[in-house]
Parts: C-alpha cells; structure tokens; sequence
C-alpha cells in the first residue's frame, strides 16, 4: 500500500507537505500540488476514506434503500443518484426493504450503524399513523429525502414526488378523447399515497367530462404483472362494457395484455389500454404501451438536491414534477361493436 511518506519521498517534499496537498490546504503552491497529485495518482496512492471520515466527522457515505432493485422505475432514479454522489466524491451504499416493513427497519438500522451522511428512501407503505423507524431517524436528525409521496407515518420528511393525479388526469382525457366512455381502471394498492392519486386523476377527469364514475370498472389491481392479470380475468368476466383500461402503472397493464392477448381480442382494436411509469419494457411490448412518462432521471436529481440543501442547514420544499402522456399504439378510438361488450 502506498503511503504519505513513500510519496514525499519521490517527490522531495515532507510528508506533512503530502498530506496538506491531499487537504487541499491553501498554504500550498498550485503547482507543488499539481505535481504531488499527479505523482500520487501514478504511484496509485488511495485515500484512507475511514481516517479521513474521523478527522472531517464525515463519511462519504449515502444510504439509498429502494423497493428492490427488480423495480424498473426506480433504477433510473437510482442512477440519477449514484452519479451525482460521485460527482460530488460519495460513494452510495444500496439497500433493498423488499417492500417490508421489518425489513426496511432493519436495513435503515445498519446503514445508521455505517454512519451515513444522508439517507434517500423510498418509503414501505403502511396504514399505520406512525412507524417507529421513522420516529428514530426524526429524532437523530440524520437528513433524508424521501423517494415518493409522504404518508401520516412520514409526513415530517423531505420528499420529491411525481404529480401522479396531474398525470393520471391527462391519461384519462387522452382516452376521453379518443371518444371512449367506458374506461376501465386497474388500481393500485390502497397504502400508497401515489395509487390514490391516480385514481384521484382518473376520477377527476371523468368528472370534468361529465361523466359519473362507475364503481363497477374500478377494479383492486396492486402491482405486479401477475396482479393485473388477475385483474384482467376479473374484469373479463364481469364484463362491464368498459372499450378502454387505464392502469395504475405498466406492470399491470402489461399483465392485463397479456390475458387481453392470450384470449383473442386486440389492442387497441377491441380494447385501449394505457399504463403509467414509462417503464423500458412498455415500448417493446408486443404492442407499445401509450403511457405516463415519469420523470425519473429528474426525481433523482431533485432529491440530491434536497439533500445537500438538509446537509447545508436549511429545508427544502416538497417538489413535485410532472410526467408526460406518452402516446403508443395502444390507444385508439373505438371502432368495433365487440369491444362495447367487454
């Protein structure tokens, strides 16, 4: 390993020189630590990070725990994340809750035990007024950004959120205006606050239309491929008369197609169908999913953002970005009797 002093001595300088150098110290010459530097990077000199975290009362150190890491919306904000934090010379220690609570417990506990600098979450949704892990990091004061709405439980926190009833609004007037009535709506878990808002938008836009909202094609859908499947057969087989489906998200529109598809109608001639989220595998679907772009790239930039303003002493407000209707194939004007029977 090379060291302070094997430096100094190439260089034929001190070691107290080196170290002032790798400091950044202003009573150094810009040139000495031109050419320090340069001979540390070529004798493949690395910083002590854990010595440097005790002197500085720092780590470098961010805490990013997610839903897991299979979730397609999330990696992109992941990523917006991880890159700026190694702009800025932090390194991000990654954690999945697997949308559990116990879990989510447990993996904020070990990267407090790290001694984090800052933690990003995105939050376990629970029904419950409060959660004692989120009671413990208020108390600490450890700056986090939370990754999605805020519930009662978490509702002291700094967030970034997409504007989901704004965007689910705009999904519902794009079939609106398609000329469909019937719109059938795939939701998503009760807990979640962004689920409620699309509805919310969903119901919105119906309203504004003069449309009365039809319980009978809400139908309990969660998140998953697998769930809007489910919710597909249900659908089906309740035959509500719905031409079009809007779906809290694209994994549940895809799953939706995919009964939609295995049971002979097509898309969009017998059925619309729109997603939410934007998600790789919605534009190379069997047919291209029309849906909502989430501003994902710009959700982690806006939480880095955030953080550094907690860690600089003040307190961001909540931003809330918008999505964008993306318009596929999948959407399209009724035009067969069929799809009126459905």
């Amino acid at each position: 390993m090379v060291r302070l002093k094997d430096i100094a001595a190439q260089a034929g300088v001190s070691t107290m020189t080196v170290s002032k150098v790798m400091r950044d110290a202003p009573d150094i010459s810009a040139a000495t630590k031109l050419r320090v530097r340069a001979l540390a990077e070529q004798m493949g000199y690395t910083p002590d990070s854990v010595a440097q975290g005790l002197r500085n009362k720092t780590t470098k150190l961010f805490g990013l725990v997610i839903s897991a890491v299979t979730n397609p919306v999330v990696a992109r904000v992941v990523m917006a994340i991880e890159e700026q934090a190694f702009q800025l010379g932090y390194d991000v220690i990654l954690a999945q809750s697997l949308n559990q609570p116990e879990r989510e417990q447990a993996v904020i506990r070990r990267l407090l035990s790290r001694r984090v600098d800052g933690l990003f979450v995105t939050p376990v949704y629970r029904l419950d007024q409060t959660a004692a892990i989120y009671d413990e990091l208020a108390k600490r004061g450890t700056p986090t950004v939370l990754l999605g709405h805020r519930a009662d439980f978490c509702s002291t926190f700094v967030n970034v959120e997409t504007d989901d009833i704004a965007a689910s609004f705009a999904a519902t007037q794009h079939l609106l205006g398609l000329g469909h009535k019937r719109i059938a709506y795939l939701a998503g878990p009760n807990a979640a606050p962004s689920s409620l808002e699309r509805l919310e938008g969903y119901r919105r836009a119906l309203r504004e239309a003069g449309i009365e909202v039809d319980d009978k094609l809400i139908f309990h859908a969660g998140s998953t491929i697998e769930e809007g499947e489910k919710a597909a057969l249900q659908l089906l087989n309740e035959s509500p008369g719905a031409t079009a489906i809007q779906a809290v998200n694209d994994l549940v529109a895809i799953g939706a197609a995919n009964i939609l598809l295995g049971q002979g109608l097509k898309i969009p001639d017998d059925l619309s169908l729109v997603g939410f989220g934007n998600v790789l595998v919605s534009e190379h679907f069997r047919v291209p999913l029309t849906t909502i772009r989430q501003p994902k790239l710009r959700l982690g930039a806006a939480a880095m953002d955030s953080m550094l303003k907690l860690m600089g002493g003040t307190r961001p407000p909540t931003k809330r970005l918008t999505g964008d209707l993306v318009i596929r194939q999948s959407s399209a004007p009724p035009t067969t009797p069929r799809s009126a029977t459905l």
